[in-house]
């Protein structure tokens, strides 16, 4: 059986997990950002979203190590959990991984406009990733840390570049509302925003022989240290180049905009919007390289269909999961923000769940001491972070879209595990599936 090729080191880690977890959403939604919790609010929801998940990335770190399968949470839920657990627990990862890629409408889908170089783009850089994923990991790791890098970089000069044409007077208010829902707010949408760390374990298997152990919670903490610190710098720069309750929600780049009256040129436009789009590519290649080691890991423990199990005999890369991410992006890109928009909200939900499978799953692996602990701690932070968007009552729960979504992907996800093969197989087989070994 030929198995996934071995090249990936700690940087390569490092930009895929870093490039799971920003994409364009920093530029599209900060005006919600800070509508949600003011510059303040939103630093200290995002420093307590951020700094709460280092246990949840301590328990990643071991639990790769431990089971390094490329089905992730599937996988370390598989050793305690029935079989619709383990699908249950990846197919609402799999959500998580489903990303947003406007100027010309081209029309309109539940009354949301779908623009035309919207699905000429997107279609273009989905044809692109899905053959540079097809053709193997190394091509797809080199163009990872080239636009991480690159994408680093470009955030450093436009940040700087606002330092000196803003004015600390433009944070006041602090906060958008009361200090504690003002943080409770932000907090709320940190999991969706945070959210990749996890992604090292689903291409574990693709580590190269050099690659030490410990160097899996290397990556997952830097990670999460590096995510935090980008979203504390695009904050803290939008709100001092202007006030923050002038980033109006209607206009499609609110970041460029404020940007832009601050400078009084269009050069940081340009920089910024650059920045945006290698920030796009970063993470739509990201979450390719993901998607489908999930989906193919998935398969491989007869959780979904056996023909995205197949790994091509000459790229080593798992070439039907790949193609069947590339065909599902390319579907979902002609259905604009219409369903999209609902999904992405229901993402926070949906990763805090994968979180807390990973957390139960190592918690019955009977750890000692602190890492007992990081375990219920990470069992006590992901079900609030479900309890805060499912609960009424509490400031920014879910509303029927979103239920409607998380119902219709439920739904979905019932129907491609009837695909699976009827045969049982045995669960000691599933839990010894052929995983090159780590040095």
């Amino acid at each position: 059986m030929t198995n996934l090729a071995r090249k990936l080191r700690l940087v390569d880690y490092f930009a895929l997990g870093f490039g799971v977890m920003v994409g364009t959403a920093w530029l599209v939604v900060m005006d919600d950002i800070l509508n949600r919790g003011g510059p303040l609010g939103a630093a200290l929801g995002f420093s307590a979203g951020a700094l709460i998940l280092l246990p949840i990335g301590y328990v990643y770190g071991q639990l790769v190590r431990e089971i390094p399968d490329a089905a992730g949470e599937a996988a370390y839920v598989a050793k305690f959990f029935p079989p619709a657990v383990s699908f249950a627990t990846g197919w609402m990862m799999f959500l998580s991984y489903f990303l947003t890629l406007n100027t010309m409408e081209l029309y309109r889908l539940g009354g949301y406009p779908v623009y035309l170089p919207h699905v000429l783009l997107g279609l273009n850089l989905t044809l692109f990733l899905t053959w540079l994923n097809y053709r193997g990991i190394q091509a797809s790791a080199r163009l990872s840390k080239a636009t991480t890098f690159t994408f680093l970089t470009l955030v450093v000069i436009f940040a700087l570049a606002g330092a000196s044409h803003g004015s600390t007077s433009n944070l006041h208010p602090l906060f958008s509302h009361a200090p504690l829902l003002s943080i409770l707010l932000v907090w709320q949408v940190v999991p969706w925003l945070v959210s990749g760390f996890e992604s090292v374990g689903k291409v574990a298997e693709e580590a190269s022989p050099e690659f030490a152990h410990r160097n899996f919670s290397v990556a997952i903490l830097l990670t999460i240290f590096s995510g935090l610190i980008f979203f504390l710098v695009v904050i803290g720069a939008v709100s001092y180049v202007a006030p923050w309750q002038s980033l109006q929600s209607n206009r499609q780049f609110p970041t460029a905009v404020a940007f832009e009256q601050a400078l009084h040129a269009h050069w940081i436009v340009a920089l910024i919007m650059g920045s945006a789009m290698v920030a796009l590519v970063q993470a739509f290649n990201a979450n390719v390289v993901a998607s489908s080691r999930l989906l193919f890991a998935m398969s491989r423990r007869n959780l979904l269909n056996p023909a995205m199990s197949r790994v091509h005999p000459n790229n080593q890369t798992p070439s039907t999961a790949v193609i069947v991410v590339g065909i599902a992006t390319a579907a979902t890109i002609f259905l604009g923000e219409a369903l999209l928009v609902p999904i992405l909200e229901v993402g926070a939900v949906s990763v805090a769940i994968a979180w807390m499978a990973a957390c139960a799953s190592y918690y019955k692996m009977k750890p000692g001491g602190l890492r007992r602990v990081a375990a219920l701690w990470g069992l006590l932070v992901t079900a609030v972070m479900i309890l805060v968007k499912i609960v009424p009552w509490i400031p920014g729960h879910f509303t029927w879209h979103e239920w409607l979504a998380l119902a219709i992907w439920g739904l979905l996800g019932a129907g491609i595990r009837a695909t699976r093969r009827k045969s049982t197989v045995p669960q000691a087989k599933l839990e010894t599936s052929p995983v090159a070994p780590l040095p």
